[in-house]
This record gives C-alpha cells, structure tokens and sequence, in this order.
C-alpha cells in the first residue's frame, strides 16, 4: 500500500513506513488503512522535542508525561486522613506490583515468595531499630542490601530450574523465613509483634504519601531503566523463547539471576516503608496472602507493562477499602481474596493484556497512538 504525501516533490509517491522529509522527527508515514481510531481523527505525534527525548528516556511517553503532571497536583490536594492513608498503601501496593511484574511480566518467572522478601527488609530495617537504636533512615540500605543479596541466592539456587519448579522453590523459601520469624522470638518477638519507629514524628499521614509517591515514582523509574536497556532485551528475549535467546548468545541464567534480585531488592526497599509506617511487624507481612494480592494488581494491570501494576493498585485498593466498609460484606472472611480471585478470573478470560493493553487500545481509538510511545532516542 502506499499514499501520496507532499515530500517537496508535487505527487511524490512515498510508501507506507517511509520517513517523510519535513516531518518533525522523521517520523514514517502511517498505515492508514489500517488505522484503529475506526476511521475517525488521528492525532499527530509530537515532535521529538528535547522534554520528550528526555522523558523517554526514563520511559514515559509524552501522553503520560501529561498524565503525571495532571495527577500529581490532584494527590497533594487531597486533605482527608482516611483517603491519605488509603493513596499511601495503594501506591505502596502499586510499587511491589511494578517489582514483582519486573519478573513475572519480562522473565516469565512468579515469585510466590514475593512478600516475604518485602517482610525480610521490613524486619532488618525494624531489628536494627529495636536492638541498636538505630534511626529508621540508617536502616533503608541494609534492609535492600538483604533483599538483594537474599535474592541472589536463591536465584543462583532455584532461576535456572524455570516453570512451576523455580516459583515453588520461591514459595519454599518464603514459608521458610515465615517459621523463622514466627520462632526466632529473641530477635523477632515473634507473634508478640516488633515496635519501631515511625519514619516520622509527625501523626499525619501526608509526609508518608508524599515519600511513597516518590519511591513509586523511583521504582518505575529505575525499572524502566533496565527495561530499556541492553539488559532489558535480553529480559524480554528470555521471556518470550528462553531457547531461542540462548542460541542467540544471550546468557539466560545471569540475566534471570539479575532480574530476580533487582526485584527482590525492590520489595526490601517497600519493605523497609511499610516497616516504618505501620509501627508495628509481625510474621504475617511475610504471609503468601500479600504476595497473592500483589500477584493479582500486577496481572490486572497488565504483564510486562509496570506501569500497570501502579494503575490498578490506585483502582483496586481504595475499592477494597469500600468494599470493607459495607457492614453485610465486612462479616465475610477473607472476602478480598474471594473478590481478588474474581478479577483474575475475569482478567484472564476477557483481557488477558489488562489495564495497560486496554488503555492502548483506547489510545489507537481515539487517535493519539503516537502520544503513547516513550521516544528511545
């Protein structure tokens, strides 16, 4: 197929994917007739400016460059302590969607043992607090340093096992440290619970949104980061046809051991705020019922994406919260579960892509399909 285009030549013919001399860009002509907008208007990409040569850079393409600048001012205008409190653990939730999709969305490998890496930074970060006096900031680098030397290990262990067999093996490893903190009551306090500090002395709850969003925002950041790079390719290649990447030259077990405690460092950095926000640790933050729910945002939000674990933690979580509060409902045990297996199920059957496949494909419809592409270069 091609189309005629004004190229300084009148009735030049140019074809479909060539680039257009004139165009911001160089950007290449569009496949009209195969247009997802259903014919209507399609919005022309932005000139590859130096704002969104830079913001892509770091992942964001210029549609949600725009999102962010309008969200943010929204959350900071929120004055209620219920909503504050509620923004704060949907976006602590969101971040360990990010981490945990960084695995399971590029590397194809579930960590069921998920949470109990974030509970192992909540606990270093808390034992250094209760049994050296330690401020709650002095413990945020050894609480990520255990999670990622702790995820080199039982990568170097159990990733080159793949499948069903390495995400049991996580799943062992979790159940594991569950009994340790539930005995090791001289340095846990077991059942009786580990009082810390808060990270801040103030009791508002707007100084923890304000430092939650920021290491969300970090989290996507540097994930996007390594997802865009050389590292990167090799993580989408070993996730797509681990065979064919190993043919190709890419050393799957070393980029899948990388991966994996890149992840897990992530979940002792979350960890380590959850432990200082909460106040008070006890062996259920390492439960399987948290890495079920963190599982369950990651896949609404769409495999492979990141961004989407965020976005539907910032659904999902305050519509629990809702949920909780009808009295006929609250009587119902472990009815989040019940609801958060529903979604999976309903996700898996209709939307396998999730959020992040709907939103592009309501991006195409409306014409703004090249606002969503991160510029590379």
């Amino acid at each position: 197929m091609s189309a005629d285009y004004s190229s300084g030549a009148p009735g030049a013919a140019v074809s479909v994917g060539d680039n257009v001399p004139g165009v911001p860009g160089g950007r290449r002509v569009p496949d009209v007739g195969n247009n997802d907008s259903g014919g209507g208007r399609t919005f022309a990409a932005p000139a590859r400016h130096p704002v969104w040569r830079a913001a892509g850079l770091l992942g964001f393409s210029p549609l949600g460059v725009v999102v962010v600048i309008v969200c943010l001012p929204l959350l900071m205008l929120v004055d209620n302590e219920y909503w504050i409190k509620t923004l704060t653990t949907a976006l602590m939730y969101g971040a360990l969607a990010m981490a945990f999709d960084f695995t399971s969305g590029y590397i194809g490998i579930v960590n069921f043992g998920f949470a109990a890496f974030m509970g192992l930074g909540a606990y270093v970060t808390g034992c250094l607090c209760w049994h050296l006096g330690w401020s709650p900031w002095q413990g945020l680098v050894p609480a990520v340093f255990a999670a990622a030397v702790l995820g080199l290990l039982l990568g170097l262990l159990t990733i080159r096992l793949g499948g069903i067999f390495a995400a049991c093996m996580t799943w062992f490893a979790a159940m594991a440290m569950l009994s340790a903190t539930s005995n090791w009551v001289s340095l846990t306090r077991g059942a009786t619970g580990l009082t810390i500090p808060l990270l801040f002395k103030s009791a508002a709850n707007f100084p923890y949104l304000v430092t939650m969003l920021v290491m969300a925002l970090v989290s996507y950041l540097v994930l996007s980061l390594f997802v865009r790079s050389k590292a990167g390719l090799a993580f989408q290649a070993i996730g797509q046809d681990q065979e064919a990447a190993s043919i190709s030259g890419v050393d799957s077990n070393y980029y899948k051991v990388m991966n994996f405690t890149i992840s897990c460092a992530f979940a002792g950095f979350v960890g380590w705020f959850c432990a200082h926000y909460v106040g008070v640790l006890t062996p259920q933050v390492l439960h399987t019922r948290a890495t079920v729910e963190i599982m369950v945002i990651s896949y609404i939000g769409g495999r492979g994406s990141l961004w989407g674990g965020l976005v539907a933690a910032l659904i999902i979580i305050p519509t629990m919260e809702q949920v909780k509060s009808i009295q006929a409902l609250s009587e119902i045990m472990e009815l989040r579960l019940l609801l958060y297996g529903l979604l999976m199920i309903l996700v898996m059957i209709y939307y396998p892509g999730g959020l992040s496949e709907l939103f592009k494909t309501v991006v195409r419809r409306v014409g703004l399909g090249g606002w969503a592409v991160a510029y590379k270069k």
